[in-house]
């Protein structure tokens, strides 16, 4: 396999090719007469072609010379834009982060944290990737995200976890269910509820299953839906019940369309934190985003919206 073409030779063929004089070459990129001369000896006898002819003080290309210069401005063109771009990573606030989120925190907790972020890095490129915790786990490991907010997951050695906060999950219904109007929970007429939950293949659905299960119960008739919002929607017009934080349902239990119940002495909490690999040095954007997004879950947890 041949070795590549010499890209000081191609610049310089093409500077030749535009000026037409060894002289005008020599004195643009710097060099002498004699240097250029040899450049193109040495590319001429790399391409076994010959690439210039001489018409009296003129350098014309021949037909070969012709091709390569369509070819050697191709390529410089793409250098120049690669270095540029190199470039303009290397400058203050420019760049990429690729995020991934679930669904509800794309909703609620992302849009304040980017709409300041964005102040600090406005040139940055923000890709946004919703999913459940094992998709957004996937992704990381994947190398298809930089950073994920998401619930803490185990036996992930290869990922580290940031907190940020932690999250009670609670019974949902509506206002005019017998236990919104009682403001209590007979333990017996827990199994015999309707629920509506979200994915059965989220972390979420697994930690209810468990939870129930050390409480010798079992959550007989379920309804999967298929988005957060689906789910309140089905609850608040009679449905069932479901089991969701209240910071995801904040909105409906202020306007009354929903109620909060606790599941019962022992409460099911979640952590809530950013994901990534645990040996990836985090550059400063990266860091600014975490901080960021502590700072913004701590305010909200000192006025009550977060539990």
């Amino acid at each position: 396999m041949k070795a590549p073409l010499d890209s000081r030779q191609l610049r310089t063929f093409c500077v030749l090719v535009r000026t037409g004089s060894f002289t005008h070459t020599a004195r643009e990129l710097h060099l002498t007469q004699s240097g250029v001369s040899y450049s193109m000896k040495a590319l001429e006898n790399d391409t076994g072609c010959r690439l210039l002819d001489r018409l009296g003080k003129k350098v014309i290309p021949t037909q070969a010379g012709e091709q390569l210069l369509q070819y050697a401005t191709r390529i410089l063109n793409d250098m120049d834009t690669a270095r540029e771009s190199l470039a303009q990573l290397g400058k203050w606030g420019h760049g990429r982060l690729r995020l991934g989120a679930s669904t509800t925190a794309c909703q609620l907790l992302i849009p304040p944290v980017l709409r300041e972020f964005k102040e600090s890095f406005p040139d940055h490129i923000i890709n946004l990737e919703p999913g459940d915790t094992p998709a957004l786990v996937a992704a990381l490991l994947g190398h298809r995200i930089d950073l994920a907010l998401s619930l803490e997951v185990q036996r992930e050695p290869q990922l580290k976890f940031h907190p940020l906060f932690t999250d009670e999950l609670m019974f949902i219904v509506a206002p005019l269910h017998p236990w919104a109007q009682a403001q209590r929970i007979e333990r017996a007429a827990i199994p015999r509820q309707n629920y509506i939950l979200y994915s059965k293949r989220s972390v979420t659905f697994r930690l209810i299953e468990e939870y129930f299960r050390r409480e010798q119960m079992e959550l007989n008739t379920v309804i999967e839906a298929g988005s957060m919002e689906a789910t309140k929607e089905l609850v608040k017009l009679g449905l069932g019940v479901s089991i969701l934080a209240p910071w995801v349902t904040q909105k409906e239990i202020e306007e009354g369309s929903l109620v909060a119940l606790p599941l019962g002495r022992r409460k099911l909490q979640r952590p809530w934190g950013i994901l990534h690999w645990h040996a990836k040095q985090l550059n400063l954007a990266e860091e600014t985003f975490i901080g960021l997004c502590q700072s913004f879950c701590a305010a909200l947890r000192n006025f009550g919206k977060l539990n």
